[in-house]
C-alpha cells in the first residue's frame, strides 16, 4: 500500500532528518524544569468532603488579595537608623509605632451591609484615617433612624418614585428616612451656627462629621465610634448628597454657616506627611480613591496599597486605574507592596477582614 503524502510530506525525509526533527520536538515539549525552591507553595483547593471552618475555607482564597496582612507593620520590625531621633530609639515607642491605615469607601457600601464591617474596624481602632463621600456619611446616620431594605435591580423607577421609595442598586430606602434625617440634623446645624457666632468656631467637614457622630450617640454608627476613638473622617464633597440638601435648606431658614475645606486638606496631608509608614485600603473609586492617594503624594507615596473595585483602566479614569499608575505619580512608593482586586467589595472585603483584622482583635478563629 502506497504511503500517503500527508503522512510523509511531499518529499521523503532521510532517517537523519527525521531523527533531528524528533530530537528538536522532544526537547521543546519535554523541556526540563529547574528545581522549585524548597519553600514553594503548591496549589491545593479546599476539600468539601471535609467540614471546613471559615478560616480553612479562606485559606483556599490565599491568592485572592489578602495582602492586607502586610499592613501589620511596626517600627520595631526595622533596624534603628544612624540618624534616628532619641524618641524613636526607645523599644516601647518603636513597638507601638504602627503603619497608619487610610480607609476609603463610597456611599453605596455604607448603604449595603458592608457598613457593619466598616463599623467593626472603626470600633476597634483598626484604621487611622477615613475618607468617604457625603452619602458615605449620611447613610450611616440615616440607618440609625430608619431601615434600608433588600429589593431588586429590576424594580421600576417610576413606580418607586410614586411610592416614595429610593433605589440603591438592589436596595430601597423609604423617603421617610430622609425626612427623619432632616428632623434630626437641622437642629444640629442650628447649634453649629450658634457656636460659630458665639465661640468663633470654624467648622470643617471633618469637624462636622465628628460632631454628628457625638450627637447620634448610637453604637451602631460608624461615626459614633470615629468620634469615640478620635479617628478623623474627611469628606471634601460633604455637600454632594442629602446632607448638602439639608445645608441648602438651612441657608434659607437660618443663614450664615461657614464650612472650611482648607483646614481639612491641610489636616489629611499632615496625617500622611508625619506617618512613618502608610497603607491605603480603598473600596471603590472616584473622589475617595484620589483624595487618599493624593494625600500620600505629600510623603512620596504610600508603602502599602489594596484597591478593591470593579473599574477597568481602559477609559483612563482614576477610578479604574491600577496601583502602578499611582506609582507613576508618586502616590504609591516605587518599592511598595500593592494589589488591585477586581471584585465587588461587598463580596471580598468581609473575607479579607476576617483573615486579617479580626485576628488582630480576637486571634485565630
Amino acid at each position: 500500500m502506497e504511503k500517503s503524502p500527508l503522512l510523509n510530506g511531499s518529499k521523503e525525509k532521510s532517517k537523519d532528518e527525521l531523527s533531528a526533527a524528533l530530537k528538536t520536538a522532544t526537547t521543546s515539549v519535554l523541556l526540563r524544569s529547574t528545581p522549585m525552591p524548597e519553600n514553594a507553595v503548591t496549589v491545593k483547593g479546599p476539600d468539601f468532603n471535609n467540614q471546613l471552618s471559615l478560616h480553612e475555607l479562606l485559606e483556599g482564597y490565599s491568592r485572592m488579595g489578602f495582602q492586607a496582612t502586610s499592613l501589620d507593620w511596626r517600627l520595631s520590625h526595622e533596624p534603628i537608623l544612624p540618624d534616628e531621633t532619641e524618641e524613636y530609639k526607645e523599644p516601647l515607642k518603636r513597638s507601638t509605632t504602627k503603619c497608619k491605615i487610610f480607609l476609603g469607601y463610597t456611599s453605596n457600601l455604607v448603604s449595603s451591609g458592608l457598613r457593619e464591617i466598616i463599623r467593626y474596624l472603626v470600633q476597634n481602632s483598626l484604621v487611622d484615617v477615613i475618607v468617604t463621600t457625603a452619602g458615605g456619611v449620611e447613610e450611616d446616620f440615616i440607618k440609625c433612624l430608619g431601615q434600608t431594605y433588600l429589593a431588586d435591580f429590576q424594580l421600576n423607577g417610576a413606580e418607586l418614585r410614586k411610592n416614595g421609595m429610593n433605589r440603591i442598586g438592589n436596595l430601597v430606602v423609604p423617603n421617610d428616612n430622609y425626612c427623619k434625617f432632616e428632623d434630626w440634623v437641622v437642629p444640629i446645624l442650628d447649634k453649629l451656627l450658634e457656636e460659630q457666632r458665639n465661640e468663633g468656631i470654624i467648622w470643617s467637614p471633618s469637624k462636622i462629621i465628628n460632631r454628628l457622630g457625638k450627637e447620634i450617640n448610637n453604637p451602631d454608627s460608624i461615626y459614633y465610634w470615629a468620634y469615640k476613638n478620635n479617628i478623623p473622617v474627611y469628606c471634601p464633597a460633604l455637600t454632594d448628597g442629602s446632607l448638602g440638601d439639608m445645608i441648602y435648606f438651612h441657608t434659607f431658614k437660618n443663614p450664615g454657616l461657614v464650612i472650611d475645606i482648607v483646614s481639612d486638606i491641610r489636616s489629611i496631608n499632615q496625617q500622611a506627611v508625619f506617618a512613618r509608614k502608610t497603607g491605603v485600603i480603598i473600596l471603590g473609586g472616584g473622589l475617595v480613591k484620589h483624595h487618599i492617594c493624593n494625600a500620600n503624594l505629600m510623603r512620596n507615596g504610600a508603602d502599602y496599597a489594596v484597591y478593591i473595585n470593579t473599574g477597568q483602566e481602559f477609559d483612563g479614569s482614576d477610578s479604574g486605574a491600577r496601583p502602578d499608575e499611582a506609582v507613576s505619580w508618586g502616590k504609591i512608593k516605587t518599592d511598595a507592596e500593592h494589589i488591585k482586586v477586581y471584585a465587588d467589595a461587598t463580596i471580598v472585603f468581609p473575607l479579607i477582614v476576617s483573615e486579617t483584622f479580626v485576628k488582630e482583635v480576637h486571634g485565630s478563629i
